[in-house]
């Protein structure tokens, strides 16, 4: 099958003068406290008040369900689950996975969505190349996979995921990138609505890479500026 997201122009995402404010959090970000964040700050850079942002962070244990979850994804455990306006359906975040909130301007980059979400995969794709692992794209499974044959054939894991909200043509929410969080977190829920035993959940630790979260936040900011144009520090 022909993947429409690897054959979009990328490169006409580019950055809005002086590219984004980047933001790195280092506590834990309560979630509701997140959602108010970026819900301020999108309606200031919809009225150019104030300029686009990326928010790395991570969040205590909790799961998220999107626009298109189904009850049933929902196993259940300890940790509270939260409704979001995000597209895609259950996700799990806490400690030792990067958050990437990414508030931008697409009215003054590109309104084209398709091309926005193939951007944070291609964003997703080249940060894990810096260390070496081969994240990819597939056609009916949004996020980032890394094929398993150590598990057997046809066995992939998932790495990345991906859920946008998009309010005035800005941005929000953003990727999650796994670096080492606890992996057995994922089993209260049904990951992405993929029940398949063949596809599970994975991390730069649990394929043996001993990366620190500012490693991956480096990784991560040059890849931004390959993909969407030069990110300036502030």
């Amino acid at each position: 099958m022909v993947n429409t997201r690897q054959m979009l122009d990328l490169s006409a995402l580019p950055a809005t003068a002086g590219g984004p404010e980047w933001l790195i959090s280092d506590r834990l970000v309560a979630y509701d406290e997140a959602v108010s964040l970026m819900e301020t700050r999108i309606a200031a850079i919809a009225a150019g008040h104030e300029p686009e942002l990326v928010w790395l962070l991570e969040h205590p244990p909790l799961y998220t369900s999107g626009t298109s979850a189904q009850p049933a994804d929902f196993i259940g455990g300890p940790f509270p689950l939260f409704q979001t306006g995000r597209g895609g359906q259950m996700t799990y975040h806490g400690p030792g996975q990067r958050v990437a909130y990414v508030m931008l301007n697409l009215k003054q980059r590109r309104p084209d969505v398709r091309a926005y979400v193939a951007g944070l995969e291609e964003w997703m794709i080249r940060t894990l190349a810096a260390f070496n692992i081969r994240g990819e794209r597939r056609e009916d499974r949004v996020g980032v996979w890394v094929a398993r044959p150590d598990k057997g054939p046809g066995f992939e894991d998932k790495i990345g995921a991906i859920g946008v909200r998009i309010k005035r043509w800005v941005t929000m929410h953003g990727i999650s990138l796994n670096v080492e969080p606890d992996l057995t977190h994922f089993s209260g829920i049904v990951p992405c609505g993929v029940a398949d035993p063949r596809y599970g959940v994975t991390s730069l630790a649990d394929l043996g890479l001993t990366a620190t979260m500012a490693d991956v936040d480096i990784a991560l900011k040059q890849a931004f500026a390959e993909v969407f144009g030069s990110a300036a520090a502030r």
